[in-house]
C-alpha cells in the first residue's frame, strides 16, 4: 500500500476536471488531496468521486479556495462553508482535519498521517514590513489575493484570528500524536515553512501563504514527510532531514506544457511512501517537479 499526493486540482476549470477523470485505479493506495479542489459542492462531489474509485483511502484538507462564498454556489461563511466541506467529506469516507490521525502501517510505515488546517496570519513578510501594512506592500507590486474579498473568517474577527485559533488547535493535536513516538505526516495545504515558498512572478504573495507559528513544527513533532500544496510550484525540499513535498497541479495553463509532452495527472501525482531515502545531508537542494 502506498501514499500518494496532488493539490490544486482546481475543479472550476474545465480541463482540470477532464484530467483527474484520467486517474487511473490504484485499488491498494490512498490518496491525499491537499486542499484547493475547488469552491463549490460540486467541485468537491467530483473530486471525492473521482478519488475513492481509484483508491482505497483518501485524505483530504481544506485550502483558501474551498473556504470561498460565491454567490452564486454557497451563502455559507467561514467555519460554517468549512463544516460543509467536511460533511461532504465524511460522506465520501474521506478523512479530514476533524477526524483522529490515521496509523499507517503500509509501504514506509509505521507513520501516522495526520490532515491538518492552519490557514494564513500574514506573518510570511519580510522584517521591515508590519502586519498593518502588509497588505498594502502586497497592492504596492499589484498582487492582491481574492481571499481578502471572499474568504471569510466568521465567527472570528479576523483571519489572524481564524489562524491562530486553528494553530493552537492543530498543535495541541500534533502534540498527542507525536507522543506515540511514531513518525507523522504533516498535511497542510499551506507551507509551513515561509523559507518554502517561492512564487517567482509574484512574489509578495507570500502574505497569503503561512504563518511563522509552523516553522519549527516538522522538527517538534518528529515529521517524516510534509505535504502542501498552495504555491503552484511543485517541489521537494528537505530541511533537517525532514521531506517537504509540494503537490500542486495548479490552472490549466500552468501545466499545459507538461501535457502537451504527451503527460497526464497519472504522471504528476508524488508518491509520498515509501519516497525516496533520506539524501545524505540533512538538507540537500530543491528537486523541481513541474514534469513530474
Amino acid at each position: 500500500m502506498k501514499l500518494y499526493a496532488l493539490g490544486d486540482i482546481h475543479l472550476s476549470y474545465k480541463a482540470n476536471i477532464e484530467a483527474l477523470q484520467e486517474l487511473e485505479p490504484h485499488p491498494e493506495d490512498a490518496m491525499i488531496l491537499c486542499g484547493d479542489v475547488g469552491e463549490s459542492a460540486e467541485h468537491l462531489e467530483i473530486a471525492f468521486k473521482a478519488a475513492t474509485q481509484n483508491f482505497k483511502l483518501v485524505f483530504w484538507v481544506p485550502g483558501n479556495h474551498e473556504l470561498y462564498s460565491l454567490p452564486s454556489s454557497s451563502k455559507l461563511r467561514g467555519e460554517a462553508k468549512y463544516k460543509e466541506c467536511v460533511w461532504i467529506a465524511r460522506k465520501y469516507g474521506i478523512l479530514t482535519p476533524e477526524d483522529d490521525f490515521y496509523r499507517w502501517d503500509g509501504e514506509g510505515g509505521p507513520a501516522i498521517i495526520c490532515p491538518i488546517f492552519t490557514l494564513y496570519d500574514y506573518s510570511f513578510r519580510p522584517a521591515h514590513i508590519s502586519r498593518e501594512n502588509a497588505v498594502k506592500w502586497a497592492e504596492e507590486a499589484d498582487t492582491v489575493a481574492t481571499d481578502e474579498f471572499l474568504l471569510h473568517p466568521d465567527p472570528h474577527p479576523t483571519r489572524d484570528a481564524w489562524c491562530e485559533a486553528l494553530v493552537a488547535k492543530f498543535e495541541d493535536k500534533l502534540e498527542e500524536a507525536a507522543a506515540e513516538g511514531v513518525p507523522l505526516i504533516i498535511i497542510n495545504h499551506w507551507p509551513l515553512r515561509q523559507d518554502l515558498v517561492y512564487i517567482p512572478r509574484a512574489p509578495r504573495f507570500i502574505i497569503w501563504c503561512g504563518t511563522t507559528k509552523t516553522e519549527n513544527w516538522h522538527t517538534r513533532f518528529n515529521a517524516k514527510v510534509v505535504v502542501s500544496g498552495h504555491l503552484h510550484v511543485p517541489r521537494t525540499d528537505w530541511k533537517s532531514g525532514v521531506r517537504f513535498e509540494e503537490c500542486s497541479l495548479g490552472y490549466p495553463r500552468q501545466w499545459e506544457q507538461v501535457k502537451a509532452s504527451g503527460k497526464d495527472v497519472n504522471d504528476l501525482i508524488r508518491e509520498i511512501l515509501p519516497g525516496p531515502p533520506v539524501p545524505e545531508y540533512d538538507s540537500a537542494e530543491p528537486q523541481w517537479r513541474r514534469w513530474g
